[in-house]
Protein backbone atom coordinates (compact mmCIF):
# COMPACT_ATOMS: atom_id res chain seq x y z
CA UNK A 1 0.00 0.00 0.00
CA UNK A 2 1.49 3.19 -0.67
CA UNK A 3 0.82 6.61 1.19
CA UNK A 4 -2.31 8.67 -0.22
CA UNK A 5 -2.35 12.36 -0.40
CA UNK A 6 -6.09 13.42 0.44
CA UNK A 7 -7.74 16.34 -0.62
CA UNK A 8 -7.47 19.52 1.27
CA UNK A 9 -9.72 22.45 1.46
CA UNK A 10 -13.17 22.32 2.07
CA UNK A 11 -14.65 18.99 2.37
CA UNK A 12 -17.24 17.76 -0.64
CA UNK A 13 -20.88 17.88 -0.28
CA UNK A 14 -21.63 15.37 -2.93
CA UNK A 15 -20.46 11.72 -3.49
CA UNK A 16 -21.52 8.78 -4.87
CA UNK A 17 -22.00 5.01 -2.79
CA UNK A 18 -20.53 2.18 -4.22
CA UNK A 19 -22.37 -0.24 -2.30
CA UNK A 20 -20.90 -3.99 -3.45
CA UNK A 21 -22.67 -6.48 -4.68
CA UNK A 22 -22.44 -8.42 -1.13
CA UNK A 23 -24.44 -5.48 1.03
CA UNK A 24 -27.03 -5.34 -1.61
CA UNK A 25 -27.75 -8.69 -1.86
CA UNK A 26 -27.25 -10.02 2.12
CA UNK A 27 -26.15 -6.66 4.49
CA UNK A 28 -28.15 -3.66 2.82
CA UNK A 29 -28.37 -2.32 6.25
CA UNK A 30 -24.49 -1.44 6.54
CA UNK A 31 -25.18 0.30 3.24
CA UNK A 32 -28.05 2.57 4.63
CA UNK A 33 -26.10 3.35 7.69
CA UNK A 34 -23.05 4.12 5.63
CA UNK A 35 -25.53 6.97 3.46
CA UNK A 36 -26.77 8.25 6.90
CA UNK A 37 -23.27 8.69 8.36
CA UNK A 38 -22.25 10.65 4.90
CA UNK A 39 -25.52 12.59 4.88
CA UNK A 40 -25.02 13.76 9.02
CA UNK A 41 -22.18 14.97 7.70
CA UNK A 42 -23.76 17.19 5.43
CA UNK A 43 -23.48 15.34 2.04
CA UNK A 44 -25.45 14.72 -0.67
CA UNK A 45 -25.18 10.47 -1.51
CA UNK A 46 -26.41 9.55 -4.79
CA UNK A 47 -26.63 5.95 -5.77
CA UNK A 48 -26.27 4.89 -9.46
CA UNK A 49 -28.63 2.36 -10.18
CA UNK A 50 -26.97 0.29 -12.46
CA UNK A 51 -24.05 -0.88 -10.48
CA UNK A 52 -23.45 -4.37 -9.16
CA UNK A 53 -20.14 -5.94 -8.56
CA UNK A 54 -16.51 -4.86 -8.90
CA UNK A 55 -15.17 -7.93 -10.49
CA UNK A 56 -12.81 -9.05 -7.58
CA UNK A 57 -14.78 -12.69 -8.02
CA UNK A 58 -13.81 -13.38 -11.21
CA UNK A 59 -10.19 -11.51 -10.87
CA UNK A 60 -8.92 -13.33 -8.47
CA UNK A 61 -9.83 -16.42 -9.90
CA UNK A 62 -7.79 -15.63 -12.44
CA UNK A 63 -10.33 -14.63 -15.34
CA UNK A 64 -9.48 -11.23 -16.23
CA UNK A 65 -11.66 -11.05 -19.53
CA UNK A 66 -14.88 -11.62 -17.00
CA UNK A 67 -13.59 -8.88 -14.75
CA UNK A 68 -13.17 -6.65 -17.17
CA UNK A 69 -16.47 -6.94 -18.32
CA UNK A 70 -18.15 -6.66 -14.71
CA UNK A 71 -15.94 -3.39 -14.07
CA UNK A 72 -16.64 -1.86 -17.98
CA UNK A 73 -20.56 -1.83 -16.72
CA UNK A 74 -19.85 0.49 -14.20
CA UNK A 75 -16.55 2.89 -15.50
CA UNK A 76 -19.81 5.29 -16.96
CA UNK A 77 -22.32 5.21 -14.02
CA UNK A 78 -19.80 7.54 -11.70
CA UNK A 79 -19.56 10.55 -14.58
CA UNK A 80 -19.66 13.51 -12.14
CA UNK A 81 -16.27 14.61 -10.59
CA UNK A 82 -17.21 13.23 -7.18
CA UNK A 83 -16.04 10.73 -4.59
CA UNK A 84 -16.60 7.42 -4.55
CA UNK A 85 -17.26 5.66 -1.29
CA UNK A 86 -17.08 2.07 -0.93
CA UNK A 87 -18.35 0.27 2.11
CA UNK A 88 -15.98 -2.63 1.60
CA UNK A 89 -12.05 -1.99 2.15
CA UNK A 90 -11.89 -5.16 -0.42
CA UNK A 91 -13.70 -3.90 -3.49
CA UNK A 92 -12.25 -0.38 -2.91
CA UNK A 93 -8.71 -2.20 -3.52
CA UNK A 94 -9.60 -3.65 -6.33
CA UNK A 95 -11.69 -0.34 -7.90
CA UNK A 96 -8.74 1.96 -6.79
CA UNK A 97 -5.61 -0.70 -7.39
CA UNK A 98 -6.97 -2.98 -10.20
CA UNK A 99 -9.37 -1.16 -12.45
CA UNK A 100 -6.53 0.60 -13.82
CA UNK A 101 -4.34 -2.44 -14.52
CA UNK A 102 -7.03 -4.27 -16.40
CA UNK A 103 -7.95 -1.10 -18.98
CA UNK A 104 -4.10 -0.61 -19.19
CA UNK A 105 -4.49 -0.60 -22.55
CA UNK A 106 -7.47 -0.06 -23.37
CA UNK A 107 -7.46 4.02 -24.91
CA UNK A 108 -10.97 4.30 -23.91
CA UNK A 109 -11.59 2.75 -20.41
CA UNK A 110 -7.85 3.06 -19.50
CA UNK A 111 -8.24 7.14 -18.65
CA UNK A 112 -11.78 6.28 -17.64
CA UNK A 113 -10.59 3.90 -14.96
CA UNK A 114 -7.93 5.69 -14.06
CA UNK A 115 -9.36 8.87 -13.07
CA UNK A 116 -12.15 6.34 -11.49
CA UNK A 117 -9.65 5.14 -9.21
CA UNK A 118 -8.45 8.34 -7.88
CA UNK A 119 -11.56 9.42 -6.37
CA UNK A 120 -12.44 6.04 -5.09
CA UNK A 121 -12.33 5.73 -0.93
CA UNK A 122 -12.93 3.12 1.28
CA UNK A 123 -15.53 4.11 4.20
CA UNK A 124 -13.58 4.49 7.27
CA UNK A 125 -10.52 6.21 5.09
CA UNK A 126 -13.18 8.62 3.41
CA UNK A 127 -14.91 9.67 7.18
CA UNK A 128 -11.26 9.96 8.76
CA UNK A 129 -9.04 11.57 6.21
CA UNK A 130 -11.37 13.68 4.08
CA UNK A 131 -14.41 14.61 5.71
CA UNK A 132 -12.34 14.65 9.29
CA UNK A 133 -15.08 13.56 11.78
CA UNK A 134 -14.61 13.13 15.99
CA UNK A 135 -17.06 10.31 16.66
CA UNK A 136 -15.44 11.44 19.97
CA UNK A 137 -16.90 14.68 20.02
CA UNK A 138 -20.05 13.31 18.47
CA UNK A 139 -20.92 10.10 20.10
CA UNK A 140 -23.72 11.12 22.72
CA UNK A 141 -22.92 10.45 26.30
CA UNK A 142 -24.85 7.59 28.98
CA UNK A 143 -23.82 4.69 26.58
CA UNK A 144 -22.89 0.97 27.55
CA UNK A 145 -19.22 0.09 27.57
CA UNK A 146 -18.46 -2.43 25.00
CA UNK A 147 -15.44 -4.33 23.95
CA UNK A 148 -15.25 -5.39 20.50
CA UNK A 149 -12.69 -6.74 18.10
CA UNK A 150 -12.31 -5.67 14.38
CA UNK A 151 -11.20 -7.77 11.42
CA UNK A 152 -9.73 -6.30 8.18
CA UNK A 153 -9.89 -8.46 4.91
CA UNK A 154 -6.48 -9.37 3.24
CA UNK A 155 -6.97 -7.21 0.35
CA UNK A 156 -8.17 -4.13 2.41
CA UNK A 157 -5.38 -4.22 4.99
CA UNK A 158 -2.88 -4.84 2.07
CA UNK A 159 -4.13 -2.35 -0.55
CA UNK A 160 -6.29 0.45 1.18
CA UNK A 161 -4.53 0.45 5.09
CA UNK A 162 -8.31 -0.03 5.98
CA UNK A 163 -7.49 -1.28 9.87
CA UNK A 164 -5.68 1.65 10.54
CA UNK A 165 -8.77 3.72 9.58
CA UNK A 166 -10.91 1.21 11.54
CA UNK A 167 -8.71 1.86 14.74
CA UNK A 168 -8.72 5.10 14.68
CA UNK A 169 -12.37 5.62 14.61
CA UNK A 170 -12.94 3.12 17.19
CA UNK A 171 -10.41 4.13 19.34
CA UNK A 172 -12.38 7.33 19.25
CA UNK A 173 -15.34 6.52 20.72
CA UNK A 174 -16.13 6.63 24.28
CA UNK A 175 -17.12 3.26 25.88
CA UNK A 176 -15.87 1.34 23.36
CA UNK A 177 -12.66 -1.18 24.23
CA UNK A 178 -10.93 -2.50 21.94
CA UNK A 179 -8.74 -5.52 22.53
CA UNK A 180 -6.52 -7.65 19.61
CA UNK A 181 -6.89 -11.33 19.91
CA UNK A 182 -4.15 -14.14 18.15
CA UNK A 183 -5.06 -14.70 15.34
CA UNK A 184 -6.13 -10.91 14.29
CA UNK A 185 -3.93 -11.00 11.13
CA UNK A 186 -5.21 -14.11 9.73
CA UNK A 187 -6.88 -14.38 6.82
CA UNK A 188 -10.69 -15.34 8.05
CA UNK A 189 -11.04 -18.19 5.39
CA UNK A 190 -13.41 -16.53 3.10
CA UNK A 191 -11.54 -15.61 -0.01
CA UNK A 192 -13.85 -14.92 -2.47
CA UNK A 193 -14.17 -17.97 -4.34
CA UNK A 194 -11.39 -19.63 -2.29
CA UNK A 195 -14.26 -20.71 0.39
CA UNK A 196 -15.80 -22.70 -2.20
CA UNK A 197 -12.90 -24.19 -3.58
CA UNK A 198 -11.42 -25.72 -0.25
CA UNK A 199 -14.60 -25.71 1.75
CA UNK A 200 -12.25 -27.72 4.52
CA UNK A 201 -9.29 -25.61 4.37
CA UNK A 202 -11.64 -22.64 4.65
CA UNK A 203 -13.61 -23.63 7.78
CA UNK A 204 -10.30 -24.35 9.64
CA UNK A 205 -9.11 -20.82 9.12
CA UNK A 206 -12.57 -19.14 10.56
CA UNK A 207 -12.94 -21.35 13.01
CA UNK A 208 -9.47 -20.37 14.14
CA UNK A 209 -10.07 -16.95 14.10
CA UNK A 210 -14.03 -17.47 15.69
CA UNK A 211 -12.08 -19.11 18.49
CA UNK A 212 -9.42 -16.45 18.72
CA UNK A 213 -12.13 -14.10 19.05
CA UNK A 214 -14.11 -15.17 21.67
CA UNK A 215 -11.33 -15.76 23.88
CA UNK A 216 -11.09 -11.91 24.46
CA UNK A 217 -14.38 -12.22 26.18
CA UNK A 218 -15.44 -9.55 23.63
CA UNK A 219 -18.92 -8.45 23.04
CA UNK A 220 -18.89 -8.58 19.22
CA UNK A 221 -16.24 -8.72 16.44
CA UNK A 222 -16.77 -5.34 14.23
CA UNK A 223 -15.52 -5.32 10.09
CA UNK A 224 -15.58 -3.23 7.56
CA UNK A 225 -15.55 -5.96 4.91
CA UNK A 226 -18.84 -7.86 4.48
CA UNK A 227 -17.41 -11.10 2.94
CA UNK A 228 -15.14 -11.58 6.45
CA UNK A 229 -17.91 -10.32 8.30
CA UNK A 230 -20.68 -13.11 6.35
CA UNK A 231 -17.91 -15.61 7.26
CA UNK A 232 -17.40 -15.31 10.84
CA UNK A 233 -20.66 -14.69 11.69
CA UNK A 234 -22.39 -17.38 9.98
CA UNK A 235 -19.66 -19.83 11.35
CA UNK A 236 -19.95 -18.29 15.04
CA UNK A 237 -23.72 -18.92 15.00
CA UNK A 238 -23.77 -22.36 13.33
CA UNK A 239 -20.61 -23.61 16.15
CA UNK A 240 -23.07 -21.40 18.75
CA UNK A 241 -19.96 -19.35 19.45
CA UNK A 242 -20.77 -16.67 21.93
CA UNK A 243 -19.90 -13.93 18.90
CA UNK A 244 -21.83 -11.59 18.09
CA UNK A 245 -20.89 -9.46 14.12
CA UNK A 246 -21.60 -5.54 12.96
CA UNK A 247 -20.49 -3.73 9.83
CA UNK A 248 -18.30 -0.99 10.79
CA UNK A 249 -20.71 1.55 9.59
CA UNK A 250 -23.78 0.18 11.53
CA UNK A 251 -21.37 0.12 14.84
CA UNK A 252 -20.47 4.03 14.27
CA UNK A 253 -23.86 4.56 13.72
CA UNK A 254 -25.05 3.24 16.43
CA UNK A 255 -22.43 3.94 19.11
CA UNK A 256 -22.68 7.46 17.96
CA UNK A 257 -26.44 7.99 18.68
CA UNK A 258 -28.02 7.48 15.30
CA UNK A 259 -29.56 10.40 14.77
CA UNK A 260 -29.36 12.57 11.70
Amino acid sequence: MKDRQYPSGPAPTQAYLFATCLVDMFVPQAGLDAVRLLEREGLTVHFPRGQSCCGQPAYSSGNPDAARAVARAQLDLFGQPWPVIVPSGSCAGMMRHHWPQLFADDPVAGPKARELAGRVYELGEFLLHVLKVDFGAAAPGAQPQERIVLHTSCGARREMGTRQHGVALVDALPGVTRVEHARESECCGFGGTFSLKHPDISGAMVRDKVAAACATGCDRLVSADCGCLLNIGHTAAHDRAPLQVEHLASFLWRRTGGAA
